[in-house]
């Protein structure tokens, strides 16, 4: 063997997300489920309604509603922000911190609208997006100083949020985005202050 390529870096794929990439295997794994089911599955496992307590996949609803979406292009719409905002924060706050973050955001959400919305459904990532958004913003809080960068965040998207969910009738659920965020708030807040 040459000397020359012995000394070449070898690339290497890297798994360098855990909690970003597993969430976003799984939930391909739950639309091509619903794909073959016809609807069963996001019916069923992947949104969060109003049922009895007594049914015992109700309690996993509370969870599993993040993972279910109504197509393709809903499904990407939220992975690629997961995706992209995702490393960053199992870098800074470390994967189980963010796997944590996203069963806290998806059990708010989901109490949320089992308690207050009787009568639709919720299903979808984009409160788990929303949380990342404004996790990741917390970037720059240290030594008790809130950085300009995090309150333009919190004032475009929650307060864009806030004016679709008054002005705004469509099948999009603002409130699910402002939980979101307020969880990613409360828990940057909680996350910086242990630092």
């Amino acid at each position: 063997m040459a000397r020359n390529d012995m000394n070449r870096p070898t690339m290497k794929i890297s798994y360098n997300a855990p909690a970003a990439l597993t969430f976003a295997l799984i939930s391909l794994i739950a639309l091509v489920a619903n794909h073959f089911t016809n609807g069963w599955a996001n019916a069923e496992l992947f949104s969060v309604y109003r049922c009895p307590l007594t049914d015992p996949l109700a309690w996993f609803r509370f969870f599993g509603h993040v993972l279910g979406h109504s197509g393709y292009s809903h499904y990407i719409g939220n992975m690629v922000l997961i995706l992209v905002l995702g490393p960053n924060l199992e870098d800074r706050f470390g994967s189980w911190t963010v796997l944590w973050a996203i069963l806290f955001t998806a059990l708010v959400s989901g109490l949320v609208q089992f308690i207050f919305f009787p009568g639709s459904a919720l299903l979808g990532a984009s409160g788990i997006v929303f949380m990342m958004i404004l996790l990741s913003s917390f970037g720059g809080v240290r030594n008790g100083t809130i950085p300009t960068t995090l309150i333009l965040v919190a004032v475009f998207y929650l307060g864009g949020e806030l004016w679709d969910a008054i002005f705004i009738r469509d099948n999009i659920s603002q409130l699910t985005h402002i939980i979101g965020g307020l969880c990613g708030t409360v828990l940057g807040f909680a996350l910086s202050g242990r630092r």
